[in-house]
């Protein structure tokens, strides 16, 4: 946890807390997390709670990587962990855990010259980014960190040559597919980041075998000198923490097999990784949205999204949201920029195909690597996309938080306005109607006169919306 204050120059810290609670040890065989490991997390977040409360909502952000990526039924988990800490909870990508990674390590160094590889190892994954000053160019989330590494070969503690060498193996085949792609991008630094990699050059300089940094040559050392203890209960290095002990040897060989797979000599160590990344995107929020607005335009180029069209349903689209969000409480910028960014890659799945193009656009959402969005945000912004035609499926909206499943219904009936008002994808502007809200569940719309009727389509097409929303429990009224 890092508390800080924004400067001009950045931020100061006034106050952090860490505690060691390595989820991915409770990852499961079934990706269930083990009960033992979710309550030692959760008394964890117990106590970040107590600091967190008094913190303004929308000044705080929490996430979660790759352990509740790839665990199981971690819904529950979340909902217990928002309780305690009193704010959301957001599970993130590798990819966007990729980009705040580099973003921390950026700000935390000297020099804005020339491209740079970081790499960062957690507990269960590891980042490879390549970048220049503030941005990534390049970026992987590989499925191999400290903790996964150290439990799947070296369970019982033991450690002998074969078994460093079969980690090994595995390390480089998993660097593998990656391997000529980022040696082909050149860089000038390495640097490396998180508690791992700091733990390493701490052992490295502690015992005299790196004068700065990390070499190639005190990885060797290390590792021999890992090798001749045998077993981690005996592991007793200058520099290594006690907590650390249990899984350093998992996360030096992943970085012993970056070394090799990438010919790197030497590497510096940065002070910054991925929660100053966070602070310094939670700072710039308006950089944050740009970041997030850019993935979104990506996304509809590759897929062919007719760009002049969608911006069409976004301008109405806003136009009806402005009229209805004080009525349904949508104040906030997350709520319009969501329906902003719906609205512009609502289409993104008529590039596989018409039939059913809505369902593949909100698969296509809830899968895809998009900067800057948390996985709880590509799932809203896939149910808008989903349900912005056909029969308003409410299931869809279950996977959604309980602050968000009221509002992305209330956002996706907004979207659907603007989806019928535009479906002769006319290039000339349409006049938008008078939008009222009578109660929460009821809608009416009111056009210029006789504009309806000189558009029989239209009028058509809502009143089979009107029969579709009334199945969901929503009135619509037009006139």
């Amino acid at each position: 946890m890092l508390v800080a204050k924004p400067t001009d120059d950045g931020f100061m810290v006034i106050d952090s807390d860490k505690e060691m609670v390595r989820l991915a040890a409770g990852l499961q065989k079934d990706r269930s997390i083990s009960e033992e490991v979710t309550q030692r997390a959760l008394e964890c977040l117990s106590r970040f709670g107590q600091r967190l409360k008094h913190i303004t909502p929308g000044q705080v952000r929490i996430v979660g990587t790759n352990t509740l990526r790839a665990s199981r039924g971690s819904q529950a988990f979340i909902r217990e962990a928002e309780k305690l800490l009193g704010h959301p909870l957001n599970i993130i990508s590798g990819i966007e855990e990729a980009r705040l990674i580099y973003l921390g390590v950026a700000h935390s160094i000297a020099g804005d010259e020339g491209r740079r590889l970081v790499v960062d190892i957690g507990g269960g994954s590891t980042e490879l980014i390549i970048g220049e000053r503030f941005n990534p160019l390049q970026m992987e989330s590989l499925y191999m960190g400290c903790v996964s590494m150290s439990q799947r070969f070296f369970s019982d503690g033991k450690i002998s040559t074969k078994r460093i060498n079969k980690a090994r193996l595995a390390a480089l085949v998993e660097l593998e597919p990656h391997i000529e792609r980022y040696k082909s991008m050149s860089w000038q630094d390495s640097i490396g980041a998180s508690g791992t990699i700091r733990a390493i050059e701490s052992v490295a300089m502690e015992n005299g075998w790196s004068r700065d940094g990390i070499t190639a040559e005190s990885l060797d050392k290390i590792l021999k000198a890992l090798k001749d203890f045998g077993s981690t209960d005996k592991i007793n290095l200058p520099g290594l923490k006690k907590e650390r002990v249990p899984v350093f040897i998992g996360g030096l060989i992943v970085l012993h097999a970056v070394f090799e797979a990438l010919e790197i000599k030497s590497m510096m160590v940065a002070s910054g990784a991925l929660r100053e990344g966070l602070l310094y995107d939670l700072i710039g929020q308006e950089q944050q949205e740009g970041t997030r607005s850019n993935a979104i335009n990506a996304l509809a180029g590759r897929y062919n999204v007719d760009q002049h069209h969608a911006a069409r349903v976004e301008e109405t689209a806003i136009l009806l949201f402005n009229q209805v969000k004080n009525d349904w409480n949508l104040d906030t910028r997350i709520h319009e920029y969501s329906l902003r960014w719906a609205a512009r890659v609502h289409e993104v799945g008529l590039s596989i195909a018409h039939s059913q193009h809505h369902k593949h656009a909100g698969y296509i959402l809830r899968n895809s690597d998009l900067p800057g969005f948390s996985r709880q945000e590509q799932q809203i912004l896939a149910a808008l996309v989903q349900t912005h035609r056909r029969s308003l499926d409410l299931d869809i909206f279950n996977e959604l938080s309980d602050e968000w499943r009221q509002k992305a219904i209330q956002l996706a009936v907004i979207l659907r306005m603007a989806v019928i008002l535009h479906r002769g994808r006319h290039p000339e502007a349409i006049t938008v109607p008078s939008c009222k809200v009578h109660d929460s569940n009821e809608i009416e719309l009111v056009f210029n006169e006789s504009w309806l009727e000189s558009r029989p389509l239209t009028t058509t097409d809502l009143q089979e919306e009107h029969g579709r929303l009334t199945k969901s429990g929503i009135s619509l009224i037009f006139s």
